[in-house]
């Protein structure tokens, strides 16, 4: 969305982020046209997230990849939301705008993970910075998408592969994560 943006950020305005993925949707569906899965993380609350997301889920949806190898076979792209809902100190309008994403985005994504940042604050302490309580955040959307790609690619007791993976999480809905120590 550059013509839109001017390089900038959409300004914590969902519909400046929606317009921005419009306006860049080609060159979005080019880099991921021939994908099998893709991973649509999101910060849900401000305006690029928020706004840019759903357009590319829905992108996504619509579009099918050719799977040369069977053929002439169409099969959609299986599309996983993995996004982290706003800390309760960034304000009531901030959880409204990221609800009101997280709906637009539960429409077009297979699966949806919901990360509340709040919720970090189990495992932050007194001395977490909100700088370190954000890559709290990113880490926890890390985790949870190694998680779900080392099911397909490291050896182990559970070996899966993407088929599987397919028909657990497709038009699945929304899904948790849960890590431990």
């Amino acid at each position: 969305g550059i013509n839109l943006t001017k390089g900038l950020g959409a300004g914590a305005l969902p519909d400046v982020g929606k317009g921005a993925a419009e306006e860049s949707i080609d060159e979005i569906m080019e880099h991921i046209k021939d994908s099998h899965m893709l991973f649509i993380t999101a910060g849900m609350g401000g305006g690029t997230g928020t706004g840019a997301a759903p357009v590319i889920a829905k992108a996504a949806r619509e579009a099918r990849a050719v799977v040369k190898d069977k053929g002439a076979k169409e099969k959609k792209i299986l599309t996983v939301g993995v996004v982290t809902k706003p800390f309760g100190f960034e304000g009531v309008r901030r959880m409204r705008i990221a609800e009101l994403g997280l709906e637009g985005l539960q429409k077009y994504v297979d699966t949806l993970i919901v990360i509340p940042n709040q919720n970090l604050f189990r495992i932050a302490n007194e001395k977490t910075t909100f700088a370190d309580a954000f890559q709290l955040g990113d880490n926890v959307l890390h985790i949870g998408i190694r998680g779900v790609t080392d099911l397909m690619i490291m050896p182990g007791l559970i070996n899966l592969d993407f088929a599987d993976i397919e028909t657990v999480m497709s038009e699945m809905g929304k899904a948790m994560i849960g890590t431990g120590e």
